[in-house]
């Protein structure tokens, strides 16, 4: 009978800071069964080598509509037919035709667009911060990948209060879907986005997606639209915001590093690397569940349960990273799974890479008396377990 770790029990300490309780899982195992706040169990993954494996495993799949007891239903089904929540070759058929967005030369071409929006976002900080006060994530962790997002599928008029709160909804709740009725106002919204690019299209990605087809004929459906846009819309700013806030918080607590950062900014980035594994803004994996009983770290997992991998906990895997506890600028990073692993691995990595390194260097280059202005205990961190950072970061930034 297997041991199930009651990760409520573990208390609020968990989720300001979990990783000496991944730490301790570790020891006694790489797999886990542990119960969620909402009661439902999963396997937990916690060791690099199970978690790696695990993630680029073909039997580990991410298809709710074929699990035998989790059917999404009406506007969530619709907002799941996205890549993320598929299995191929429906998987291989999304992506290939999204993915030319991502490449490298078209994320390279959107650097100057990056740095400009970046500018003006720290030119507000600073004039409606007379006192030297400032919120890092209201100011620029959240809007700049959020901006830039929405100029690259052609949605700058955006109602970005409403979508923060809904994202976050998704975002901050256990399983595939949202809460709070949630999926059904963010699929009204995404199909009249996409109503809207139909009658009014641009050279904007939103635009080629409903009308682009690849060299088969092959296009996105109605629901696939909307699922992708979803992904798009959310995937393409949430990872963003943490990859900002933990990183410059590491740095502002870490005097050391900066210093070093400051000093050389060819360190810049393996730097962005350091921060992506010493406290990435993905915590866990998105929900998988078995099609067959599958073997992981000696634990066989019976068909049909859902297993969760620990990606914070893979990046503190003292056999694969030394003195993992530390954060270094100057390590190898090699290896560390905060984008994922596998064919999910994340589309937007080089886009959410470029951000950070501009969000960073140009924050230090404009601000050289930045400081953090809170006790880092008293942070509140987001709720959940997918997606990790801060919910406010006080700074001082003259």
């Amino acid at each position: 009978m297997t041991d199930i770790v009651e990760l409520t029990a573990l208390g609020p300490d968990f989720t300001s800071d979990p990783y000496p309780y991944y730490a301790a899982l570790r020891v006694r195992g790489p797999v886990h069964r542990v119960r969620l706040p909402d009661g439902r169990e999963v396997w937990l993954v916690v060791g690099y080598d199970e978690a790696r494996a695990a993630l680029a495993d073909p039997r580990l799949k991410k298809d709710w509509s074929a699990h035998p007891e989790w059917q999404p239903e009406g506007d969530s089904g619709q907002l799941l037919s996205n890549m993320l929540q598929s299995d191929p070759p429906r998987h291989t058929r999304l992506r290939k035709l999204v993915a030319r967005a991502f490449t490298g030369g078209a994320v390279e071409a959107l650097r100057p667009t990056v740095q400009r929006i970046t500018d003006g976002l720290i030119d507000d900080m600073l004039a409606k911060s007379p006192d030297g006060r400032a919120d890092l994530v209201d100011a620029l962790a959240y809007p700049l990948p959020m901006t830039v997002i929405c100029e690259l599928l052609g949605v700058p008029d955006l109602d970005r209060e409403r979508f923060r709160r809904w994202s976050d909804a998704f975002v901050t709740t256990d399983g595939p879907g949202g809460k709070d009725g949630t999926e059904a106002e963010l699929a009204r919204y995404m199909k009249q986005l996409i109503e809207d690019k139909r009658h009014t299209p641009g050279p904007d990605l939103f635009s080629a997606l409903i009308r682009t087809t690849d060299e088969d004929g092959d296009r996105l459906s109605g629901d696939e639209l909307v699922g992708m846009a979803f992904l798009l819309l959310v995937a393409g700013h949430e990872t963003t915001v943490g990859l900002i806030a933990n990183g410059t918080l590491a740095l502002l607590r870490h005097p050391d590093q900066l210093a070093a950062l400051r000093a050389d900014f060819g360190l810049l980035d393996n730097a962005v690397e350091e921060m992506l594994r010493y406290d990435g803004p993905v915590e866990t994996s998105t929900w998988r569940f078995t099609g067959e009983p599958v073997e992981i770290g000696g634990t066989v997992l019976p068909a049909g349960d859902i297993v969760v991998v620990a990606l914070a906990s893979a990046a503190r895997e003292p056999g694969r990273f030394d003195a993992p506890d530390r954060f270094d600028i100057t390590r190898e990073t090699r290896g560390h799974l905060a984008f994922g692993h596998g064919i999910h691995y994340c589309l937007g990595a080089p886009l959410a890479r470029m951000e950070g390194r501009i969000a960073v260097r140009t924050l230090l280059e404009r601000c050289p008396d930045l400081a953090l202005d809170a006790d880092p205990a008293t942070l509140q961190w987001r709720s959940g377990l997918l997606m990790r950072g801060p919910v406010r970061l006080p700074v001082r930034v003259r």
